[in-house]
């Protein structure tokens, strides 16, 4: 997917504001199809963070392999944006984001979605576009608003294994906190502690210690129970 003028925003994105980003496939198709896929993702979410050009061919090409040296540990040099929280999903994604520059959000999202889109057409010999127009933003404006926000990325992935939660409860709380807590395509396990090397894509330091404390299920759930009537998507 390549963008266009036609896509720019009629209210720029402010920086050193925080907001919800997500988008999802075109169609409803899924976009992460494979391991690789999400690799693939995440991996473009550290090196297009930066105001220089990428040169992913390269990149890939150096990190491809058994390797000493991790892909995320590639500097990047000056940062567009500091993300937050993300969670992938197979057909979406959403990511908590702080514009650090002006238009850096933008910048950041069309570099993104720009190379995973020639990817994804490339290995899966897909043609057309690969997600559902230009992605989505909710300004992060309040602190209800805030808390609410990472609980509801990272509790994502409980539907995959129980569809339907929020309206019923959780069937079985041991399997999804099981699953929930060892989710590798989500920033929830970096807010657990669990060492990785993924971990540098997230400004942790950016967040309040107030919410990157509160996250056993018990707090996720709760602050999700609060804001979902307020704030659902």
């Amino acid at each position: 997917m390549l963008y266009t003028s036609r896509m720019l925003r009629e209210t720029p994105l402010t920086t050193d504001e925080t907001y919800h980003i997500f988008n999802r496939g075109a169609h409803q198709q899924e976009i992460f199809l494979t391991h690789q896929d999400y690799e693939r993702f995440m991996f473009l979410l550290h090196v297009s963070n930066s105001v220089d050009q990428v040169h992913l061919r390269d990149l890939v090409k150096k990190y491809r392999g058994p390797s000493s040296v991790s892909p995320y540990d590639h500097p990047v040099g000056k940062e567009l944006v500091d993300i937050l929280a993300y969670a992938l999903m197979p057909n979406h994604f959403h990511i908590v984001i702080r514009q650090k520059i002006d238009d850096g959000i933008s910048n950041f999202m069309r570099k993104v979605a720009t190379a995973y889109a020639m990817y994804f057409n490339l290995v899966h010999e897909h043609s057309g576009v690969v997600f559902q127009g230009r992605f989505q933003s909710r300004h992060v404006a309040t602190e209800p608003y805030y808390r609410w926000i990472f609980s509801y990325v990272h509790l994502n992935p409980i539907d995959l294994v129980e569809s339907g939660w929020k309206e019923r409860g959780i069937v079985d709380k041991n399997r999804v906190e099981h699953f929930v807590g060892t989710y590798p395509y989500s920033s929830y396990l970096d807010y657990r502690g669990v060492e990785r090397a993924e971990r540098s894509i997230i400004a942790l330091d950016g967040v309040p210690d107030a919410i990157r404390k509160a996250n056993d299920l018990e707090d996720l759930l709760k602050w999700e129970r609060r804001g979902r009537f307020l704030y659902s998507i």
